[in-house]
C-alpha cells in the first residue's frame, strides 16, 4: 500500500510543478510563494479547527489529527540521569547521553508541544528548499530543473544509509553512479541554452533545493514514527504560512515596486491543490512501518516525467532531443536503485 501512494504522489507532484513555473512566468517569487501557503492552509483548515476546538468531526479515521500524534512521547517515563555517573563512560559521552536524555524528558513532560517544535523545524527547512527552488524554476527550463530534483533520491539514499542504517548494495551504487552522470550531460545539454551549471546562480539555487529537501525527506522519516500525517500536514501548513508572512512583509513588500511586480494567476491555486494532495498521500505512505524513506523519495522523484511532458507540450521548451537522452540515462539510474530494493 504504502508503494501505491509513492506513485500517487509522484503523479501529484509532476502537476505541483508545472502549475508552479505556469505561476512564476513574469511574477514576483514571494507572493506567489505566499498564496501557496495561505490556499495550503485553507484546505486544511476543517483539520485545525476541529484539533483546537477538540470536535471530534474526524476522530477514528485515516483523517484524525490527534491519533497517534503525541501518544509515544505522553506515556513514556524519564530516565534517571543518576545513573550516569555510576557508569564508567567518559565525560564525553555522558554530556552527549545526558543532553539526549533531556530531549526525551521534555518529549514525555510536554509531548503537545514537543510535538509542535517537530513540525515548526519541518516547516523551516521546507521553505528554505521552497524558495531556493521557485527562484531556480522562474529562471530555468522546467525540463532542466525536473531532472536535478530528481536526483533527490540519490543524497536521501546515501543519507538513509548514514542516519537509519539502510546498506546499498551492488545495484544501488550503480544506479548512484549513473544518475550523478545524468546531471553532468544535462550541463552539457544547459551549455546549449547559455546556462553554465558552474557559474549560474539559478542552477545553485535549485541545487540547494534539492539538498534541503533530500534533508526534509530524511527528518520526515524520523517525525512520522511518533506523528499522524494530519496532525503534520495541517500544522505544517499553518506554519509555514505564518512564516511565508513575515518574510514576504520584511523582504518583498518594501521592495514591491523596485523588481518583478506580482499578478494574480489562476494556477497558483492549483500549486496549492496538487501539492496538498501530493504529501497527504507522501506522509501516509511513510506513516507505514514497513515503508523505506529511499524507497519512497525514489518513486517520488519519477514526477520528473510528468514535469517533462508538460515543459515540452506547455511551455515549448527547446533542446529537447538531448534532455530526452539524459533523462533516460536518469531514469536508468533510478531503476537500478528501485532494482536495489526489491
Amino acid at each position: 500500500m504504502w508503494l501505491a501512494l509513492a506513485f500517487i504522489s509522484a503523479t501529484f507532484l509532476g502537476f505541483y510543478d508545472t502549475s508552479k513555473k505556469a505561476s512564476l512566468k513574469d511574477n514576483a517569487v514571494l507572493p506567489v510563494l505566499f498564496l501557496n501557503t495561505v490556499f495550503s492552509t485553507l484546505i486544511f483548515s476543517p483539520f485545525l479547527l476541529d484539533y483546537i476546538g477538540g470536535f471530534g468531526w474526524f476522530t477514528g479515521t485515516f483523517l484524525d489529527t490527534t491519533s497517534g500524534a503525541c501518544a509515544q512521547f505522553a506515556g513514556a517515563q524519564p530516565v534517571d540521569t543518576q545513573q550516569l555517573s555510576q557508569t564508567s563512560c567518559s565525560p564525553l559521552a555522558a554530556r552527549t547521553f545526558s543532553n539526549s536524555l533531556s530531549f526525551s524528558e521534555f518529549a514525555c513532560t510536554h509531548p503537545e508541544l514537543y510535538a509542535h517544535l517537530l513540525v515548526v523545524l519541518k516547516a523551516f527547512i521546507v521553505l528554505s528548499s521552497w524558495i531556493c527552488g521557485y527562484f531556480g524554476l522562474k529562471h530555468l527550463p522546467l525540463t532542466i530543473v525536473g531532472p536535478i530534483n530528481a536526483t533527490r533520491p540519490v543524497i536521501v539514499l546515501v543519507g538513509a544509509m548514514l542516519i537509519f542504517g539502510e546498506r546499498l548494495n551492488v545495484y544501488q551504487w550503480i544506479g548512484v553512479l549513473i544518475s550523478l552522470s545524468s546531471i553532468f550531460l544535462m550541463s552539457r545539454a544547459g551549455k546549449k541554452e547559455n546556462i553554465d551549471f558552474r557559474s549560474n546562480r539559478w542552477i545553485w539555487c535549485v541545487a540547494a533545493a534539492t539538498l534541503l529537501g533530500a534533508v526534509s525527506g530524511l527528518y520526515d522519516k524520523h517525525i512520522m514514527k511518533s506523528l499522524s500525517p494530519m496532525f503534520v500536514q495541517s500544522w505544517f501548513n499553518l506554519y509555514q504560512m505564518i512564516i511565508m508572512a513575515v518574510v514576504c512583509a520584511v523582504m518583498w513588500y518594501p521592495r514591491r515596486h523596485r523588481g518583478t511586480p506580482f499578478h494574480w494567476s489562476r494556477a497558483i491555486p492549483l500549486i496549492s491543490i496538487f501539492i496538498c494532495l501530493a504529501d497527504f498521500a507522501y506522509f501516509t505512505s511513510l506513516n507505514d512501518p514497513d515503508s523505506m524513506i529511499s524507497v519512497v523519495s525514489l518513486v517520488r522523484r519519477s514526477s520528473v516525467i510528468i514535469s517533462f511532458l508538460c515543459g515540452v507540450i506547455i511551455f515549448k521548451e527547446r533542446n529537447i532531443k538531448a534532455k530526452v537522452l539524459d533523462l533516460a540515462l536518469l531514469l536508468a539510474g533510478m531503476a537500478f536503485i528501485w532494482l536495489g530494493t526489491r
